[in-house]
């Protein structure tokens, strides 16, 4: 049974992946700046409200994760925000520096403070979120793209440094995944282009050669499986889970 902690796992994307990790019989940690978002987990789950751009906190989960479980198999580094929905020049440096903070540096220090205890045991894996967005860029989403991209940067020196201590270090690059964040983005993005959400919706659709959203639990099942043994010796790799983007600026 692994040790496994999600940042940002009491909603959307996060919440999914802990689901998916304990039914595959995992413990899980969630984490959440949110309070409310953590008031209905399982009560086999453990969970710290914490804010992942702030490192004593960070420091103080992992000195807990560390004093309960005495170790830690897997990290999903989840957390991150859309951030602000505008042409460059139009968004504010404080929008800027809060998407680029919690999307990468959340990574960041996730990583950072993991690392020690994965490499007291010999082995681990971690688990980024990025984006197509990371992949590819957006217009009108320059903080969230270029943290996005950095995130991929992070996890391939994770890779590249931690490889030799038996640990692994992989991104998943969802695409556009239904859910209350990506409706806010469709909402946000429609007003910056006077056109309408459900014209924006069929726009990211049809950028897909299959069409279509992703779900969350697409993402989920492809983080239990680059934490597991059958992908033991996967690492330093982007993956899309995205339905195959084959237009990331549709003009619809």
């Amino acid at each position: 049974m692994s040790r496994v902690l999600i940042t940002a796992g009491g909603s959307g994307i996060g919440r999914a992946m802990a689901t998916a990790f304990a039914a595959a019989g995992h413990q899980v940690w969630v984490t959440d700046v949110d309070s409310a978002s953590l008031a209905d987990i399982p009560s086999d789950w453990r969970a710290t409200v914490v804010d992942v751009t702030d490192e004593p906190g960070m420091t103080a989960l992992f000195a807990a994760i560390d004093e309960t479980w005495g170790g830690l198999d897997a990290l999903c580094a989840n957390a991150g925000i859309a951030g602000p929905t505008a042409r460059v020049e139009d968004i504010a440096l404080d929008d800027w520096r809060a998407c680029v903070s919690v999307n990468l540096e959340g990574a960041f220090l996730a990583a950072k403070h993991a690392a020690p205890m994965m490499k007291a045991a010999g082995s681990g894996a971690m688990v980024l979120t990025s984006s197509t967005a990371g992949l590819y860029g957006y217009p009108n989403r320059a903080p969230y793209a270029a943290a996005k991209w950095a995130v991929i940067g992070l996890m391939k020196t994770l890779a590249m440094e931690l490889g030799p201590f038996g640990i692994r270090a992989n991104a998943i690059c969802p695409g556009a995944v239904e859910g209350p964040r990506m409706e806010g983005v469709l909402q946000r993005e429609a007003a910056a282009k006077g056109t309408t959400r459900d014209q924006v919706y069929e726009g990211y659709a049809s950028g897909t050669s299959m069409g279509r959203f992703v779900e969350a639990r697409d993402i989920a099942n492809m983080a239990v499986f680059l934490a597991s043994d059958a992908a033991r010796l996967v690492s330093g790799q982007v993956i899309a889970v995205d339905g195959h983007t084959v237009n990331p600026d549709p003009k619809v």
